[in-house]
């Protein structure tokens, strides 16, 4: 597949670049925005920390429960309306948080934005690129997660700068700004409008394959894969520097080891978009488990290499983006491709959104050493449901391949 779509005027780089920096701003004036913001909040307003950063978590759970109407619409129109109102939703909810007088107006604010989260990040990004280019858009998936890749490294300086020369509010009035004046006119003018489509090609028999049993049982178990990462991922990013410094590791050191995570996962990706066509998603899901149960089990284990083992780490969580886009399109094909993600991401978004607080109570009551325990454990059951994920596909395709005479 070439970078020029075969539609007049349609050039597929310039949309990629078009999603990748959405994404980057997206991810970075939601997910991210209370690494660097929360402190600052909590200190200016007399705030509670905890409240502050609930906030978070209350956007992933708005996220989870319109992640199926997201996929359903992007199924039907195509993601150009829902990215737009995405960028909507988030320069409300900002221009609301840098208002706000009380938390309660905090919180109001962090449903607007994660609504926006919700029609904007990842998946919805992944819809949109599977309803465009069909079976086609691995490619283009995993070229959009390189730009993702560097909303952190991104943001987080420019939230910093933010802080400090306009403070808190200025920031998200910013970022604010940067929808309505970037994001906004990229997603209405760049993304491609669609044609409606029908809702048989939406129907419940599109996503599970007919309806057949093994289907079913194969989208229900790529849920529960997704939610587990999701799980790691979300306890792992908020309470890295803690564990290592459990270990016995300086606040300078932890620091200096959590910033290995970043360009293993971009490096990773590089790899993949390399050699990606050269073989079947789940290849790349199961390198990713391996990866990420040996950088979880090694940290576990000690031995002296948290610096290997959280390269490992990263590399899987880099590549798990990729497939967690890319296999639900190789396995069951581009139609219902859209609202598959709605119904995948709903649960691995209410989950990351009560990870943190359970990681926190693993690590009061257990203590970090039984918390990165249980991170290793889960990291195996993934790897082991990836195993059962590969035997079901290749029985299906066994099973659909034609017969001799």
């Amino acid at each position: 597949m070439t970078d020029e779509d075969p539609r007049p005027g349609h050039d597929r780089r310039r949309v990629i670049a078009a999603l990748g920096v959405i994404q980057i701003l997206t991810w970075g004036s939601s997910y991210y925005l209370l690494a660097v913001l929360a402190r600052p909040i909590a200190e200016e307003t007399g705030w509670s920390y905890a409240w502050v950063v609930a906030g978070v978590s209350l956007g992933l759970l708005v996220a989870g429960g319109v992640s199926l109407r997201v996929g359903r619409t992007i199924e039907a129109r195509g993601g150009r309306q829902v990215l737009g109102a995405s960028a909507v939703l988030l320069a409300a909810g900002l221009l609301v948080m840098a208002a706000a007088p009380v938390v309660p107006v905090y919180l109001a604010a962090w449903l607007l934005i994660g609504a926006g989260m919700g029609a904007g990040l990842y998946d919805a990004a992944f819809s949109t690129l599977g309803r465009l280019y069909g079976a086609g858009a691995r490619g283009a998936i995993t070229q959009l997660t390189l730009w993702g890749g560097f909303a952190s490294t991104v943001c987080w300086p420019l939230s910093a700068w933010l802080v400090e020369a306009v403070g808190w509010r200025g920031a998200c009035l910013a970022y604010a700004g940067l929808h309505v004046a970037v994001t906004l006119p990229l997603a209405l003018t760049v993304i491609p409008r669609e044609a409606r489509r029908t809702p048989e090609v939406r129907s419940e028999a599109a996503l599970t394959g007919g309806g057949q049993r093994r289907d079913r049982g194969m989208i229900w178990l790529l849920g529960g894969l997704l939610t587990i990462a999701g799980v790691i991922a979300a306890i792992w990013s908020v309470h890295l520097i803690t564990l290592l410094q459990a270990g016995g590791v300086s606040m300078a050191g932890a620091v200096a080891l959590g910033a290995l995570v970043g360009p293993a996962q971009v490096a990773a990706r590089v790899v993949e978009m390399a050699s990606g066509s050269r073989h079947h998603p789940i290849w790349t899901m199961a390198a990713a488990a391996m990866l990420i149960a040996a950088g979880l089990g090694l940290l576990w284990y000690g031995g002296g290499a948290p610096a290997v083992a959280l390269i490992a780490y990263g590399a899987g969580n880099g590549i798990w983006s990729i497939a967690r886009g890319t296999l639900p399109l190789a396995l069951f094909g581009p139609r219902g491709y859209a609202e598959l993600m709605g119904r995948l991401a709903m649960p691995s978004l209410i989950a990351q959104a009560l990870a943190p607080s359970i990681g926190a109570v693993l690590i009061v009551r257990f203590g970090a050493d039984f918390t990165i325990g249980t991170l290793a454990v889960l990291a195996a059951v993934n790897l082991v449901g990836v195993a059962i994920l590969w035997a079901m596909a290749r029985a299906r395709t066994r099973d659909a391949a034609p017969r001799g005479a």
